[in-house]
């Protein structure tokens, strides 16, 4: 059950600050082995800590008012203790991040956190949840399915070393990419989180693993071939059921990539005795080279050096990762970030005159708030339209429904859809293409016979979407073939691509 009037106190933000700011502070100056004085604030924190709970049974009592009156003692006395820590000798600022910690587990699914951030995709009505991020804009009957088997799904992040570097990195150096893969996943959702509720899977799993994998881009290729918003390898996703029809691959929709995601990791959490960690190492470093590391023992943890030892850096960076952005989901506000407030809503346009996903980008421009253009997000809710090619008048366009009213002001008559198609159809001059050496030797994809032809490269091409075009190769067969080590191309380029069988 939500108590509205009391979630909107519990901002965990001035406890986190008050904590932060005692380890920053503290230095290297406290003395080893606690002091009268360290112990005096010691009690002070674990009256705090009390005081805290007390004023979560009381909001789950309905007593709103006596709530606030306990939270609001309770963390004056912790930022009172905090303050004082860094000049007591023996005062060790960890004892306040654990109970920081503490706290936010006890929180973990039981009330609701916002604030009025910046919106991406207009207006929000007032009462509605859309002002919430991350795990507090889902209804109570959503939010309940942060359960994974049975366990809080925060009980399952071991807020070790690593996972807290990964969430260091995530709210720095990687902060553009979560804010890039929280704003495309809230367009992606309805599509995605619904194959994860079937298989009674946490969305903030989803998030994690999308927010590593490809930062919510559809259309991503890795440099060993995983494809899509969740990065399956061919082999895999055939497994699972993500085949090619009609020249598009399953693996770049986002339905049907979530599906088998979600399926592959109810397989591997049965097979790793619903140990997380492993399952996700699996995902990332092959399941059948986690089943030999851990052999019978599916209790191990992956830091056990015996297991820990034998994985690449790859795997050992990518589940705290993965973990940590499932935590920001789920605790923004606690880590002082702030994620867009997005509408999400799906919607659709019968397009009334031809155009292509570029010349719509143009037309839109920043409508409902979008300072970066809508074309991420045409290309990911149409992953089979080829954002260059023309769509003729009457064909459906899946957009946000935000955009429904400006496609119709903006993209029907007048200037804009003029200037987006003179754009668009800019005649480019073609300049011979010089012979390219053949490669050594080029690891075939299955399918192909063997034999190649040319492909001129048009202005929007990527290796990508030839690959895709062409149905039977994949992004590393194109470059070798071309001898392209960068995968740089331009438009009147010829490329030899293989003839499919």
């Amino acid at each position: 059950m939500v108590f509205p009037v009391f979630s909107r106190a519990m901002r965990m933000a001035p406890l986190a600050g008050a904590i932060l700011l005692a380890a920053c502070a503290s230095g290297g100056g406290a003395h080893p082995g606690a002091t009268p004085q360290a112990n005096q604030l010691y009690a002070q924190l674990d009256q705090a800590s009390k005081g805290y709970e007390t004023a979560l049974q009381q909001a789950r009592e309905g007593r709103a008012q006596a709530s606030q009156q306990t939270l609001d003692a309770a963390l004056n006395q912790l930022k009172d203790a905090a303050a004082h820590c860094p000049g007591t000798a023996g005062c060790d600022p960890q004892r306040f991040f654990s109970v920081f910690d503490h706290l936010l587990r006890l929180k973990d699914g039981n009330f609701d956190v916002g604030d009025d951030f910046a919106s991406v995709g207009g207006d929000v009505p007032e009462g509605s949840d859309s002002g919430k991020t991350g795990a507090a804009s889902l209804p109570e009957a959503q939010r309940s399915v942060t359960l994974l088997r049975g366990q809080q799904l925060s009980q399952l992040i071991a807020m070790n070393g690593p996972v807290k570097a990964a969430l260091e990195m995530w709210l720095t150096q990687w902060r553009g990419n979560l804010m890039d893969a929280y704003i495309n996943y809230q367009f992606l959702r309805y599509q995605m989180w619904p194959e994860y509720q079937k298989q009674d899977l946490p969305e903030a799993l989803l998030f994690g693993i999308l927010a590593k994998e490809s930062g919510g881009k559809v259309h991503a290729v890795s440099r060993s071939g995983a494809a899509g918003p969740l990065q399956f390898m061919y082999a895999t996703g055939l497994r699972f059921g993500l085949n090619t029809e009609d020249g598009f691959d399953s693996r770049f929709d986002p339905a049907e990539s979530a599906r088998a995601n979600a399926a592959y990791m109810d397989e591997q959490l049965k097979a790793f005795n619903n140990n997380l960690e492993l399952t996700l190492a699996a995902y990332n470093g092959g399941e059948g080279r986690m089943r030999r590391l851990v052999g019978d023992n599916t209790a191990a943890s992956l830091y056990d050096p015996a297991i820990y030892n034998q994985l690449s850096q790859e795997t050992r960076d990518y589940v705290p990762a993965v973990l940590a952005a499932a935590w920001l989901f789920l605790h923004p506000e606690s880590y002082n970030l702030r994620f867009p407030r997005v509408d999400g809503a799906p919607g659709s346009i019968v397009l009334k005159r031809p155009a292509s996903l570029t010349e719509l980008t143009v037309c839109l421009g920043s409508a409902a708030g979008m300072s970066d253009g809508w074309f991420r997000t045409l290309r990911n809710l149409n992953p089979r339209l080829d954002p260059q090619v023309s769509q003729p008048a009457g064909v459906r366009i899946l957009v946000p429904k935000v955009l429904e009213k400006p496609y119709e002001a903006r993209c029907t008559d007048g200037p804009w859809p003029i200037l987006a198609n003179d754009l668009h159809t800019a005649v480019l001059p073609v300049v011979p293409p010089a012979p390219a050496p053949a490669p050594a030797s080029v690891s075939r994809s299955p399918g192909t016979t063997g034999r190649t032809r040319g492909y001129v490269v048009r202005r929007g091409d990527t290796l990508t979407s030839i690959a895709n075009k062409v149905g039977c190769t994949s992004v590393q067969e194109v470059a070798e073939l071309n001898g392209l080590n960068h995968q740089h191309i331009k438009p009147g380029q010829t490329l030899r691509v293989p003839v499919c069988r």
